[in-house]
């Protein structure tokens, strides 16, 4: 009992860690029906930014965090505001192709500025633990699941109590009907990039903490929560959540309790298993829901 208790709690730190890199792509696609393949690469330079503020420059952890934060934030709505917006109305293949384009530039940034070797993240944590009736509590993991509860619920207090965040969701209802009463579509667009570009900061944080120092591989991670989106379904910030801390607890659930046959990787295989098995009954995720069509 005190195995699965681990496992399940090791299971929800990393699914809140996804469910932050998943919100963050599903902010995006709900206002724009744009899938950011650069999110991972955003990822990775908040995390860079980070460990080179707290590291390098002697920055307080907490501070750095926070100015990582506000340049990503800045970063995100000004790629939206300076690249994407020029491009508006192109077929979704083209803008695909600029964000991979984006996210490889970024690596390479990375990659030309740090090298290519892991960076230390300092040690905010106190690289410590306690126990829990027997379940080893990493403070890394506890923080990772006190700052999604936080970031999590201030997104849908924005989302749902600020004009900017009204906006957006009546954009993801109806673009055409929001633009024709006035709502800055372009500007909110570049909001729910700014926002993605913060989400990504506090993810890249948590999953270098998670196990290790970050990497220029870092990025790869994005990738991972590409299941918990698709399952909570892709217009859907709560479903991103919720598919987050299933994926994060499948994954280690399988890593602890899979039989030798399925092979030592099959851990990362059972999140898509998972996926595919709730598209075959919910098309659209658990929280999806179809696009309407015009009559």
């Amino acid at each position: 009992m005190t195995e699965f208790l681990q496992l399940a709690f090791q299971g929800f730190s990393l699914g809140c860690t996804y469910a932050l890199i998943g919100l963050g792509f599903v902010v995006i696609f709900r206002a724009s029906n744009v899938l950011n393949f650069a999110q991972g690469a955003m990822l990775l330079v908040g995390a860079y930014l980070i460990s080179w503020l707290a590291v390098d420059v002697g920055v307080p952890f907490l501070v750095a965090v926070l100015v990582a934060a506000s340049l990503l934030t800045l970063g995100g709505a000004g790629f939206q505001a300076v690249v994407l917006r020029r491009v508006t109305g192109q077929p979704p293949f083209v803008i695909a192709m600029i964000t991979i384009g984006a996210g490889i530039a970024l690596v390479a940034g990375v990659e030309a500025i740090w090298g290519p070797e892991q960076r230390l993240l300092g040690d905010p944590w106190g690289s410590s633990s306690f126990q829990v009736g027997g379940v080893t509590i990493g403070w890394v993991k506890l923080w990772g699941i006190v700052v999604t509860a936080v970031a999590v619920a201030g997104y849908f207090a924005f989302d749902r109590y600020t004009r900017s965040g009204l906006a957006i969701r009546a954009i993801a209802g109806d673009e055409e009907a929001t633009l024709s009463v006035g709502v800055p579509v372009r500007r909110m667009h570049a909001i729910t990039w700014g926002l993605a570009g913060a989400l990504a900061t506090l993810g890249g944080l948590f999953l270098a903490g998670f196990p290790g120092a970050p990497q220029p591989t870092l990025g790869d991670a994005a990738l991972r929560a590409f299941p918990a989106i698709v399952l909570g379904g892709l217009t859907s910030p709560v479903g991103a959540v919720i598919g987050g801390v299933v994926i994060g607890i499948v994954e280690v659930m399988t890593s602890g309790y899979a039989p030798d046959w399925t092979g030592a990787n099959f851990y990362a295989v059972a999140p898509y298993i998972v996926m595919i098995a709730v598209l075959l009954v919910r098309p659209y995720g658990l929280l999806g829901r179809a696009p309407a069509e015009r009559l």
